[in-house]
């Protein structure tokens, strides 16, 4: 699979690069056009679209969250959709970008990490188990915390199903918004009070609007209007209306 690579007048290389840049502090990202960025994400999707290779789920959901900020600096200020959080703290975009940027950079290190010391430890004890349980922390929940890697998880796997069965990107005319989505859940958990995390991303009929229920329950766990819970490690992830 073909590298993706930023071309930009402050920046050209591949995404690991800037990543590393930007933790050195090397590369100021606010001097980064993120509208480029986007067209250029949106253009390699597309080749890799046409060359029928596996898209990773943390590029998809990449690429919709970039499309999501480059559609709101294209509108004129005052006409921006600003959620209460936004207004209160008057918060740039890019911001949100940078902090998807790090969590990526955080989670591709301590994969490598926990792979080195996996393998050590089967040098080591060739014959016995390394695979640790880590207990849960039951202070605030009943089961164990839901990171974003396992919604990540969820999210890729149903979009490599949807691949197989031959499901199609999206449907011309059949485009959900991240705003619609959230109205969609709000209106899903006042009947229902809790859901599968999985059964929401099963009844998608394109893979666009799993990327985009993905983005919507993010954005109200961001606002505190839903709660993520598993009962049980590798369990089933539920989302419950916060206000229950």
């Amino acid at each position: 699979m073909a590298e993706y690579k930023i071309q930009l007048p402050v920046f050209e290389g591949p995404l690991d690069l800037l990543l590393y840049l930007i933790k050195k502090e090397e590369v100021d990202i606010y001097e980064v056009n993120l509208t480029r960025i986007a067209t250029q994400f949106v253009e390699y999707l597309e080749q890799m679209k046409r060359l029928d290779l596996d898209v990773a789920g943390e590029f998809v959901v990449m690429a919709a969250t970039l499309i999501w900020i480059k559609s709101k600096e294209l509108l004129p200020v005052d006409q921006r959709p600003l959620t209460d959080l936004d207004e209160e703290n008057n918060v740039d975009p890019r911001w949100e970008l940078i902090r998807k940027l790090v969590e990526y950079k955080k989670f591709k290190e301590a994969a490598s990490e926990l792979q080195r010391c996996e393998a050590e430890q089967e040098d080591r004890f060739p014959h016995q188990s390394v695979k640790q349980e880590f207990p849960a922390d039951n202070s605030e929940q009943q089961g164990p915390k839901i990171t974003l890697m396992d919604l990540l998880q969820a999210v890729n796997d149903v979009l490599t199903r949807m691949k197989e069965r031959g499901m199609p990107q999206e449907i011309v005319g059949e485009r959900w918004t991240v705003r619609e989505k959230i109205t969609f859940l709000k209106n899903v958990l006042r009947q229902k009070k809790k859901v599968r995390f999985l059964e929401l991303l099963e009844q998608s009929y394109t893979r666009f609007e799993v990327v985009v229920t993905f983005l919507a329950v993010l954005e109200l766990a961001r606002l505190h209007e839903i709660r993520v819970e598993q009962s049980q490690a590798f369990g089933e992830i539920d989302i419950l209306d916060a206000a229950e």
